[in-house]
């Protein structure tokens, strides 16, 4: 067995080699094959609180260090087998042990040995024989880097930690504000295209008594967040009652969005409803925000809902009761607070036992149901509408007028009015156009009229089946636009239907154009 000659300078107190007994509980692993310098480098460290490990043998000096994780490691060069550098470089190489602190205890006392050390990983080496002063200050100083190390690395720790949750948070920030962003501009593209369109009214004109039982309706259900159900005919105003149920809500600083559930496809009513994710489909180049989402807070209107396809009710009926819904190709649930008021002139419960519409979605929309009354209940009401229908019109077409003969009113009021008040606007529209002077002129519009009252009146006396009705409703129509089917003020328009819809109920019917 090798021998190494070894001194040490016996020091009592503590203070005279800087060591910091307060500060106990610090491992060092002690790696020599020689008993006696492991005896005697135990004993002086013990006395200074450290706690001592050890190794006689490189193998078990990597096992250990990586099992009890030491402060630092005093590593004999000269050992048989895995000598120290060998046994450094090993310790260096694997995670666990490579921050650990390295001192070598070597008796040799050539350059070269000392710069393989350092480039094996070393931080310091001792000569033997050593002095305990010089062991105990080298101790020391690489014990207190290591905890200045530790410290340091700690706190960058927690700095990349507040870093990152700042981060996230400034992230999650700005993609709120993007949204944001997105809705408003969604929102302001929305209520632009609203303004560039023509509402049938400015403000409800009427002077019907019966009207106003309905306006009275209006009054009582609309400080509520009660959904309503529109109920009328075709161009009876539905829309207009609903922005009356809007502006006298908590929610009148807020929008009015609306939808026609008649005017869109089936594939596309679900996209603008709900909104998409960029990709989501065939023509989807960026994501969009959906109605329900610009009226968050405020109040949807949902008009022709009797027109909505059946698979997409469900749907409906969830964001009523939950709030919640998905944009068309996301899995992230959205919540809204939005008013629901929906509009139709189809008879709900027929269309439910016919299988067209969910018999849970109408109790949900039913809860405060609001009969809009075709015109010829409200008869008394078309000379206010008539001189409304001129202020709104005149000044576009270049026309004031001054006087309504009362010919003409009786002419108007002598008429049935199947397209109710929006035929009874197109036809002061077209009276203004004709009109050369100051006073409404309706021109052969009289006489035709006259002609198509004869002919849609039926012949029998009594009552009258539905289809009969219905037929006569839509040959009255057809012959007011001149059998004009589609197209802007065509008979699908004052309908409320689609032009296709229409065709199909002409041939059910046996209507033919002459």
């Amino acid at each position: 067995m090798r021998t190494h000659p070894t001194h040490y300078t016996d020091v009592d107190d503590t203070e005279q080699i800087g060591t910091d007994p307060s500060r106990p509980g610090r491992t060092i692993l002690i790696v020599d094959d020689m008993p006696n310098n492991i005896s005697v480098l135990y004993e002086a460290l013990t006395r200074f609180n450290y706690k001592v490990l050890v190794a006689r043998d490189g193998k078990s000096a990597i096992e250990q260090a990586g099992l009890a994780q030491p402060d630092l490691i005093l590593l004999d060069v000269m050992m048989p087998g895995m000598d120290g550098f060998e046994t450094c470089r090993r310790l260096k190489h694997q995670e666990a042990t490579r921050a650990i602190p390295v001192l070598f205890m070597t008796a040799l006392s050539e350059t070269i040995d000392k710069v393989n050390g350092f480039n094996m990983g070393a931080v310091d080496y001792i000569t033997k024989p050593f002095q305990l002063q010089e062991v105990m200050a080298r101790i020391n100083t690489h014990l207190t880097l290591r905890q200045l190390q530790r410290e340091l690395q700690d706190a960058n720790t927690r700095l990349e930690t507040r870093v990152a949750e700042r981060t996230a948070s400034l992230a999650k920030a700005l993609a709120e504000v993007e949204t944001l962003k997105n809705q408003l501009q969604a929102e302001n593209t929305y209520l632009r295209e609203e303004i560039r369109q023509t509402n049938n009214f400015e403000e409800i004109v009427s002077q019907s008594k019966t009207f106003a039982r309905v306006l009275r309706q209006v009054e009582q259900v609309a400080p509520t967040h009660t959904s309503v159900l529109i109920l009328g005919e075709s161009g009876t105003g539905k829309e207009l009652l609903a922005r009356a149920v809007h502006n006298r809500s908590g929610r009148k600083n807020k929008a009015l969005v609306k939808i026609n559930c008649a005017a869109l496809p089936a594939t596309l009513i679900e996209s603008e409803l709900f909104g998409h994710e960029k990709g989501a489909f065939t023509g989807a180049t960026a994501q969009k925000a959906g109605r329900f989402e610009l009226a968050d807070g405020g109040t949807l209107f949902l008009d022709e809902i009797g027109e909505m396809p059946i698979d997409l009710q469900a749907k409906l009926l969830r964001v009523l009761q939950e709030g919640e819904f998905e944009r068309v190709g996301s899995t992230k649930t959205l919540k809204v607070n939005v008013r629901l008021i929906a509009a139709t002139n189809r008879d709900l419960e027929k269309e439910i036992s016919e299988g067209r519409f969910r018999e849970d979605l109408y109790y949900r929309l039913n809860v405060f149901p609001i009969q809009s009354l075709p015109l010829r209940e409200r008869k008394e009401d078309i000379p206010l509408l008539v001189r409304h229908f001129c202020t709104k019109h005149g000044p576009g077409i270049g026309r004031q007028i001054d006087v309504i003969p009362q010919e003409v009113i009786d002419t108007l009021m002598d008429y049935h009015w199947p397209g109710n008040i929006r035929e009874l606007e197109n036809v002061v529209e077209r009276s203004l156009i004709i009109s050369s002077g100051r006073k409404l002129e309706l021109g052969d519009w009289a006489g035709n009229a006259l002609l198509r009252r004869k002919n849609v009146t039926p012949q029998k006396t009594g009552l009258i089946t539905m289809e009969e009705a219905e037929r006569n409703h839509i040959l009255a129509v057809l012959e007011h636009t001149r059998w004009k089917v589609s197209g802007k003020n065509g008979a699908a328009e004052i309908l409320g239907l689609i032009p296709t819809t229409l065709d199909s109920r002409m041939k059910k019917l046996g209507i033919q154009r002459p």
